[in-house]
C-alpha cells in the first residue's frame, strides 16, 4: 500500500512540474531555463512514480 501512495505522490509532483514548465515558457529566456529545469524534474519524478508503482 505504501508504494501506491509514493507512486501517487511522485505522479502529482511530476504533473506539477510539467505545469510549471508550461507556465514558464511565456517569460523569455529565463522562463525557458526554468522550463527545462522543471521538465528535468518532472521526468525524474515520473520515473520514481513508475518505479514505485511497479513494486
Amino acid at each position: 500500500m505504501q508504494h501506491r501512495a509514493l507512486g501517487l505522490l511522485f505522479s502529482v509532483l511530476a504533473a506539477a512540474f510539467v505545469l510549471v514548465a508550461v507556465a514558464a515558457t511565456g517569460h523569455g529566456v529565463r522562463g525557458w531555463i526554468i522550463a527545462v529545469a522543471a521538465l528535468a524534474l518532472a521526468v525524474w519524478m515520473g520515473s520514481m512514480a513508475l518505479a514505485a508503482f511497479r513494486r
